[in-house]
């Protein structure tokens, strides 16, 4: 949400983020709307002083006898009070009217966003790792022996439809033992708290963490008006909506690992086979709430948590600065950390690690006093992905498969498989 009185001090520079967006200028039409509402209040208040003052005359003209300047001042109370009433209405229309136009503005980048329409604008930061080498054409996940007969679309789609999954055996277990290391990681080497959230929230809850009004369509509501999570960013950082949180709890650092629920609304067509793309998924986040001078280099730190889940997996991966026409809603500047899978011969994003900034604090009102005593301000709200499991399994999968089907497995993952690295032709699991 942004700040209607920054926009009046300065529309210019408002515009100008809109612009490096690719919208158009909209202060001139906020600002109008703003100063209607404005003159409403104005004129509303001016009206209640006229109504308090003839109201005080009443009972003296009363008093006095004179029975007409009683009835006139009277008159004149019932006319002031329903001005009032009227006004008051008025600039509530318009006030509704600005907050529905600002809840749908995207929040403005950071000024060293690169500029850019879309994804071949996105700038690469880093690169990890050596890329696999095969003697034989590698394939992708669901073509691997080890794993066809454990990835079950079939079922899923006679179940639920198009974009499930069933997952069975040994991979189901490599999925979960990945959910469970990173949760471990984050908890026991990047000082995160583990959260276990609620998968279903309110309107508020969407609403607070940008994701209403303007992306309803991306997610799935409950015939009784609840939301089924896009992912635990929104329970994590609507935490703290409406607390004013004291200095010295800053930052608060989250974790999270829940099923999300995606709709994927306009991706029709895009990464229909394998479970890249999916109505519902697994993910590990990471949200912080920190102050304001911290939120950068919380950011940095953020993105370093993500990237060492990768190093220890051994994945290969990439890291880009989204550019303006490719970043999200509600981010001020964000980081795609990008998987190296073999099967597609390409880099594909498994993380995203963004900061708002004061933008969804601003919607939820979640704010911070100052140790100096000073008026309460905004904290600034930071959320990643640490990491996405399903698409951290396809990478898995593909960088470790062999030539007879088989899959060798990281070796930090061999405390949740029972010391087993191993996931052989036959899809069962096995030691060094």
């Amino acid at each position: 949400m942004h700040d209607i009185r920054a926009i009046r001090e300065n529309p210019d520079a408002f515009d100008a983020a809109l612009a490096r967006r690719g919208d158009a200028p909209l202060s001139a039409s906020l600002l109008e709307i703003d100063a209607a509402r404005r003159a409403k209040i104005q004129a509303a208040e001016q009206a209640q002083a006229e109504q308090n003052k003839a109201s005080k005359s009443v009972g003296a003209a009363k008093a006095a006898g004179d029975e007409a300047e009683f009835e006139r001042l009277r008159a004149l109370v019932a006319e002031k009070k329903a001005a009032v009433a009227q006004l008051n209405d008025e600039a509530k229309a318009e006030d509704a009217k600005l907050t529905d136009l600002l809840a749908r503005i995207p929040n403005s980048p950071a000024p060293d966003v690169p500029d850019g329409a879309d994804e071949d604008a996105n700038i690469e930061v880093k690169k990890w790792g050596a890329l696999p080498s095969f003697d034989f054409e590698a394939k992708e996940h669901f073509e691997i022996k080890s794993v066809a007969a454990s990835m079950d679309f079939d079922t899923a789609a006679k179940i639920s439809g198009a974009r499930f999954v069933m997952l069975k055996g040994s991979v189901a277990r490599i999925h979960r033992a990945l959910a469970q290391f990173m949760l471990d990681t984050h908890v026991d080497q990047n000082a995160l708290t583990e959260i276990n959230t609620p998968i279903i929230v309110r309107d508020e809850a969407m609403y607070g963490t940008d994701k209403l009004p303007k992306f309803g369509d991306d997610s799935y509501q409950t015939t009784n008006g609840w939301w089924l999570v896009p992912t635990s960013e929104v329970p994590l950082t609507y935490s703290v909506a409406g607390d004013v949180l004291a200095q010295g709890d800053l930052p608060i650092r989250m974790t999270a690992h829940t099923l999300c629920f995606r709709s994927e609304a306009g991706s029709a067509g895009r990464d229909t086979s394998g479970m890249l793309r999916q109505h519902q998924f697994e993910k590990v986040e990471m949200v912080s709430i920190t102050h304001p001078e911290e939120s950068d280099a919380e950011q940095k730190r953020m993105l370093s948590c993500a990237e060492g889940l990768l190093e220890a997996l051994g994945i290969p991966y990439r890291t880009v600065i989204l550019c303006t026409g490719d970043m999200g809603f509600g981010a001020r500047r964000t980081f795609d950390i990008e998987a190296w899978l073999p099967g597609q011969n390409a880099y594909r994003e498994i993380s995203s690690v963004s900061t708002t900034g004061d933008f969804q604090a601003r919607r939820m009102n979640a704010r911070f006093k100052p140790d100096d005593g000073g008026k309460p301000q905004f904290v600034h709200t930071l959320n990643g992905s640490g990491l996405a499991v399903g698409r951290c399994l396809i990478a898995v999968l593909e960088n470790g498969q062999k030539s007879d089907g088989s899959i060798s497995l990281p070796v930090v993952l061999a405390p949740y498989l029972g010391g087993r690295t191993t996931l052989n032709a036959d899809g069962s699991l096995s030691k060094p």
